[in-house]
Parts: C-alpha cells; sequence; structure tokens
C-alpha cells in the first residue's frame, strides 16, 4: 500500500481504530492514500452481490462513500473534525459477475472548510469503467 509521507502519522490513526464497520464487512482494502487521490478494492463476492450474481449497486456506492469519507477525512487540518456524507449519486455502466474485484479510485473535486465534493470511478479487473460516482461531503465538528 502507497501511503503519502505527509499522511503517514493520521494513517496509523485510521488503521487503529478499534471500531469495525462496512468497509470491514465489505472486504474494501485500501491501496493508494494520497491528497491527489485514494485507491481501494473490493471483492465482488457472497457479500457485494445481489440475487442474480452480479455486483449490487448499493455496494459499489458504499465503495464510493467509503472512498469520498476517507479520503475527506485525510485531508482535514484538525483531529477535532469529522467528514460526513450528505449527498451521493452514481451511475452504474456495467455489471460484474461474483469471483471478481474491483477498484474504486476517488480524486477531490472540491475541498472546503465546510463542503467536500469527491469523484469516485470504480472499475472491473479489465479497466472497464462500472460506475462513476459523485458524493458530498459536510465538514462537521466532532462531538
Amino acid at each position: 500500500m502507497f501511503i503519502q509521507e505527509s499522511l503517514k502519522e493520521k494513517a496509523k490513526i485510521y488503521f487503529n481504530f478499534s471500531q469495525k464497520h462496512m468497509g470491514h464487512a465489505l472486504g474494501i482494502q485500501f491501496e493508494h492514500i494520497s491528497d491527489e487521490k485514494i485507491i481501494a478494492t473490493m471483492p465482488v463476492d457472497e457479500n457485494t452481490i445481489q440475487p442474480f450474481g452480479i455486483l449490487h449497486g448499493g455496494a459499489s456506492v458504499v465503495l464510493a462513500e467509503t472512498l469520498a469519507s476517507v479520503g475527506g477525512w485525510f485531508l482535514l487540518d484538525s483531529l477535532d473534525k469529522n467528514v460526513v456524507g450528505i449527498e451521493i449519486n452514481a451511475n452504474h455502466i456495467r455489471s460484474v459477475k461474483k469471483g471478481s474485484k474491483i477498484t474504486g479510485t476517488a480524486t477531490p473535486v472540491h475541498i472546503g472548510k465546510r463542503v467536500q465534493v469527491w469523484e469516485t470511478s470504480i472499475t472491473e479487473e479489465k479497466g472497464k469503467l462500472v460506475c462513476s460516482s459523485r458524493c458530498t461531503l459536510a465538514v462537521v465538528n466532532k462531538k
């Protein structure tokens, strides 16, 4: 996994959170963390398919929002703040069969003090686009 040098201390915090979350349940694995992009993979398996044996669109949305939220958190300048999703859309382009793996790449479009916008492209193993998503995050104070 690649972690940008300036984000390594924050990565230690993130990867040592004791709270399990949906990313763990769906097998999301981070590959790249930097200011410019965040990349992760997710298996297309019994946890991420619909009854017809193909990737569930909701699982793609989970991957997209996870990437945007984690990427957004890494770009916050304070541990007293957090990001929360306030809007997400997704265009599902092609199906992916069980037994495959997808890769999501999220990039920031706007990083503001109160709002962040991220775009995520999800591809299948041959690099073909599976889903395109845009997620808006609110920057909030931790309680």
